[in-house]
């Protein structure tokens, strides 16, 4: 008895260890596909949803640029839909919301508790479904990161994935604070000196942002870039404009611009960067005018010290040309080098400043560092062959060949010749602006913005002139290395970058724009980039309504 009491035992843990293993082998294996495919159903709705994540504002436009919107989503579970029903709903489904049959039958041939049919239903859509109550057809509700205005000012403001985390841009940078892991009051100082105008939420809310671009300036200055796509062959390019006396950002316009709707399309991740923070590039002429500044502010040269074009230099067995092998006689002001963008010229002034003092001002003036801009993931050349010292890599860097810089650096260095010798730091979101000492004495940045204005009065800048306004500024062509190009080549090859940057009006300046086009079909940037910035310029000047210098 005693012994089939325990055998009996023994019988049902047996049993019920079968059953059980049975069962972890009908869901783990058998039924594998089916709960798969629920768990990922289940990760596609969830990741398609978050809270209200704050909205995303520019100045002078009251809509949202970025903002959330709820719609419906249609999705069948084929493991309640029987096989003399399979053939009805694909119909019905395909019918009502355009959607291949055939592959609608695929997804109902599935095992499956769901599969997604459709998104962002109208209305109308759902009601006609809904009243037809078709077996196994289900509608759910997520909320969508939605940009309005299509492909504007895309880099601008990045995008969200499907987890609801900021990708790129604004909404990478800033995503604590848009996703309300971050909280601060009205008005409140938050990181870095930040203030959040939008209200401080709770539960998961989200801070709205305002940025500092004005949403007419970069619309504008947008429209420019395609324009330059379609006349000068462009492909990439980029426009910033800025208040150079705080670093307020105005506009920041890329091309090929992208739809952050549809940022899964997009292959080619290169797209998504922003050029004006993660690509550097080689300014070329637009440098001469730090390396004046440098020289004029250690008294090794005045705007009136004059030198002898000797066409070509020698520096250990490199040759150094003017543009097109120019050489221009006679005795040459060191204006007149700007005015004729003149490279022997840069070089002379170089030397008589010499080469320590020159990589000290290129240091001081931020070309070794991130400018520290409110978007993520920004770059900075470290200039490792520049800081080799050997003497050719000194002179080419002098009229801006040979030394890498991203187009925000090189804004923020020329904003000290702008704002009297001071450097600021960009920002995207109001801040207590940072502005530093005199990295050059405001007697400096005088000269050279008289300097800078002479280029545009009787040098190649000339398309660049404003009736009733002095403007400063200066052109660059700069041959693009194979490098650059992707070519495991030394050397540089036939395409340039071409760029002009200036400020107006010239000796009160309420912004400044950095014209970058790359491999415009122009010869230089005489006939590409200073013609957009003229027309960029002209617009703020006539928007901001700004007084004119002098009757014209």
């Amino acid at each position: 008895m005693k012994n089939w009491r325990i055998n009996t035992t023994l019988c049902l843990i047996f049993l019920f260890a079968a059953a059980i293993v049975g069962r972890l082998v009908f869901l783990q294996i058998i039924e594998h596909d089916l709960y798969a495919a629920l768990a990922r159903g289940q990760q596609k709705y969830f990741k398609s949803s978050f809270g209200d994540r704050g909205e995303i504002f520019l100045q002078n436009h009251s809509l949202p640029v970025a903002t959330n919107r709820e719609y419906v989503f249609v999705y069948i579970s084929p493991a309640e839909i029987g096989p003399e029903e399979k053939e009805k709903v694909a119909q019905v489904l395909s019918d009502n919301l355009n959607v291949d049959k055939n592959s609608l039958l695929e997804k109902l041939d599935k095992n499956s508790l769901y599969e997604l049919i459709k998104s962002k239903l109208n209305e109308e859509d759902v009601a006609a479904l809904k009243d037809m109550q078709l077996v196994g057809v289900h509608f759910g509700q997520e909320k969508i990161r939605e940009y309005p205005y299509d492909d504007f000012a895309s880099h601008l403001l990045g995008f969200v994935n499907q987890d609801g985390q900021g990708q790129y841009g604004v909404e990478e940078y800033w995503d604590g604070i848009l996703q309300g892991k971050e909280e601060f009051a009205v008005g409140e100082k938050g990181p870095l000196g930040y203030f959040f105008p939008g209200t401080s939420k709770i539960d998961n809310m989200g801070t709205d942002l305002i940025l500092t671009i004005d949403y007419n300036i970069q619309y504008f200055a947008e429209k420019l870039l395609k324009k330059a796509k379609e006349t000068l062959g462009v492909k990439t390019g980029t426009i910033i404009v800025m208040d150079p006396s705080s670093g307020k950002m105005l506009a920041l316009a890329n091309l090929p611009e992208f739809d952050p709707e549809e940022y899964s399309k997009i292959t080619d991740f290169g797209i998504f960067q922003t050029d004006a923070t993660q690509k550097i590039f080689e300014p070329g002429s637009v440098f001469k005018p730090i390396t004046m500044a440098a020289a004029i502010d250690q008294g090794k040269i005045t705007p009136e010290t004059t030198y002898q074009d000797p066409g070509i230099i020698e520096i250990s067995g490199w040759p150094i040309y003017n543009y097109e092998q120019r050489v221009y006689p006679g005795d040459i002001t060191m204006t007149e080098v700007l005015e004729k963008s003149i490279n022997t010229g840069a070089v002379f002034a170089e030397e008589q400043l010499g080469n320590k003092k020159f990589l000290e001002y290129v240091e001081k003036f931020g070309l070794f560092e991130k400018t520290g801009i409110d978007l993520p993931e920004e770059i900075s050349s470290q200039n490792a062959e520049l800081k080799k010292g050997y003497e050719v890599n000194f002179a080419t860097a002098s009229f801006g060949q040979g030394i890498e810089m991203t187009p925000i650096q090189l804004v923020r260095a020329f904003s000290a010749i702008a704002n009297g010798g001071k450097l600021v730091r960009p920002y995207l979101v109001e801040t207590v602006p940072e502005i530093s000492s005199n990295i050059i004495s405001q007697k400096t940045a005088s000269k050279v913005a008289a300097m800078l204005v002479s280029v545009v009065e009787n040098g190649f800048g000339k398309a660049a002139r404003i009736p009733g306004y002095y403007v400063a500024g200066k052109t660059g062509t700069a041959q693009i290395s194979y490098s650059a190009l992707g070519i495991n080549k030394k050397g540089y090859s036939d395409e340039t970058w071409q760029s002009f940057i200036g400020f107006a009006p010239a000796f009160s300046p309420k912004f400044l724009i950095l014209i970058k086009l790359d491999n415009p079909a122009t010869k230089t940037a005489e006939y590409s980039a200073v013609p957009i910035f003229q027309e960029l310029a002209k617009y703020i000047i006539d928007y901001y309504q700004i007084p004119p210098d002098y009757d014209r």
